[in-house]
């Protein structure tokens, strides 16, 4: 949305003033194609009727779409509606006689778009016998739980938290349990990545009878007030350019100003909306909202900053941000403001145009659309209170400080609500997890959301790996000839866990 301030909070794809979201769509959708490497099924998944096939794998194992009736609200007795929550299963591998589950925890999105996404799950499904279980969150996809009045107001977004999600889980891996022949016995492990990570560990935490271990992969858990600094996000976005390129961060760092002198008069106004190949000519009023969408592009590169060609938020090329930086080589010190401009306007449309099949640059729009921003809005006036600051001197972007009580005001301004800003440190206990048990939580050195993720070891079963040159949840993608050694040994190191957890849960006959 043109006109908004960047950027106190975030998730993938988002953008935000005083704190809040403002998810930008992409006006493409992301394409499905067959092939390992992006998508493991042919086609999309629409789920009108109960174990219907939903998709294909190449090699001909279906994919089934189901939908359950849950409860509306788990916690209280006076909303007693029920809604269908949708979520995809495959078998081809899983091993009838209690053989294990890996279950995703949907995220802020279309779930099919996750299991796209989430090809380690595919890859190590035939070694341990496992059944694969893609589950939709409730509000995003077609789990919704009032049907198109889901979002119409503060009263039905009520039951939209993370603890009701948790609920669902829980209770669907019961009723898989219960229901399919020769999973009673079968050890469940929670998987997700991002806020589905955060869900997958908080899974294991709450309800530790129903999943026996979880990987948290990339789960900013620790992203919190008071928890870790507000700054060390865009350090590492600025980290990541600065090492993919000489004066790369710098002549970022300078756009800013430079884009202030240029647009000073109409002419340089024009000029830079035709540099920018803009689908909609910039006005006075539209200059922070350009600022938020070029900001929101560094970012976004520096979370999809993969070591192959890949379409997760846009398609792009290999180490899209050392690509980038082949635009921005300047001299800082002698390049003219119109110079470094066009060199940013080359840079960006890497991200926005590496197909070459884009017309003009939509600035309403940097990513995918498959993320429900309006929900995602919700949750971060609620709970999901995670704050993010800039002052430009230890990253390369304008200041701006993170102003709680401005944010609480545009939450309020926005859906009726204000957030409860220790509300995630007082429900899953903040720093202190020690006392929970297998746990992994892997983050990569290239994701600016590691800097709320668990980076080192808390004890002998919550443990982190760390992927140094991993950008968001690379480890959960799938393998690739192109992968560093280090995200293949953690991909190892990953499933001797699991290994070792079924174990556990089979010879202490846990049931979950």
């Amino acid at each position: 949305m043109a006109g908004l301030q960047i950027s106190m909070l975030r998730t993938p794809s988002s953008t935000m003033k005083h704190g809040i979201l403002t998810r930008r769509q992409s006006a493409y959708p992301l394409c499905f194609l067959v092939g390992r490497e992006s998508h493991p099924y042919s086609g999309l998944f629409s789920c009108q009727h109960n174990s219907i096939p939903a998709g294909i794998l190449p090699r001909g194992t279906a994919v089934y779409c189901h939908k359950s009736e849950f409860k509306i609200d788990h916690f209280g007795f006076l909303e007693d509606g029920t809604f269908k929550q949708r979520y995809l299963v495959n078998n081809e591998h899983w091993d009838q006689k209690g053989g294990p589950i890996l279950f995703y925890t949907g995220n802020e999105g279309d779930i099919t778009w996750f299991c796209n996404n989430t090809g380690f799950m595919w890859d190590v499904a035939e070694e341990l016998g496992a059944m694969l279980v893609f589950a939709e969150h409730r509000y995003y996809g077609e789990s919704l739980p009032f049907g198109q009045d889901s979002y119409s107001d503060a009263k039905h977004l009520n039951y939209l938290t993370s603890e009701q999600a948790l609920a669902d889980f829980s209770v669907l891996i019961r009723e898989l349990k219960r229901t399919v022949l020769g999973a009673q016995k079968s050890p469940v492990i929670a998987i997700g990545g991002s806020y589905g990570g955060m869900l997958s560990a908080w899974l294991r935490m709450k309800y530790p009878n129903v999943v026996v271990g979880a990987l948290a992969a990339s789960a900013p858990i620790w992203q919190f007030p008071d928890m870790v600094p507000c700054g060390d996000f865009y350090k590492i976005v600025t980290q990541d350019f600065a090492r993919s390129g000489l004066n790369c961060d710098v002549n970022i760092r300078r756009s800013w100003k430079a884009i202030d002198n240029i647009t000073a008069t109409d002419d340089g106004l024009q000029w830079l909306s035709g540099e920018f190949s803009l689908c909609s000519p910039l006005k006075k009023t539209d200059l922070d909202g350009f600022k938020a969408w070029l900001q929101e592009t560094w970012v976004n590169l520096a979370m999809v900053d993969y070591p192959y060609e890949a379409n997760f938020l846009q398609p792009l090329p290999r180490w899209p941000i050392q690509v980038v930086c082949k635009h921005l080589g300047f001299d800082p010190s002698v390049v003219s403001d119109y110079q470094l401009l066009g060199g940013i306007s080359e840079a960006a449309r890497v991200y926005y145009n590496y197909t070459g099949n884009c017309p003009c640059l939509n600035t309403s729009s940097t990513a995918t659309g498959n993320l429900g921003f309006i929900g995602w809005y919700y949750q971060a006036c609620t709970e999901m209170v995670m704050p993010l600051c800039t002052d430009g001197i230890q990253d390369m972007f304008e200041p701006q400080d993170w102003n709680f009580q401005a944010f609480s005001d545009e939450c309020h301004s926005l859906f009726g609500v204000r957030p409860r800003a220790d509300w995630a440190d007082t429900v899953y206990g903040g720093l202190d997890i020690a006392s929970h048990s297998n746990i992994i939580f892997s983050n990569g050195g290239l994701d600016p959301w590691s800097s709320g993720g668990v980076t080192r070891n808390i004890s002998d079963s919550v443990v982190a790996i760390v992927i140094p040159d991993g950008a968001h949840h690379l480890d959960l993608r799938y393998n690739n000839e192109y992968d560093p050694h280090t995200v293949l040994s953690a991909r190892v190191l990953e499933v001797k866990y699991f290994k070792l957890w079924i174990t556990q849960a089979r010879k202490l006959q846990i049931p979950g």
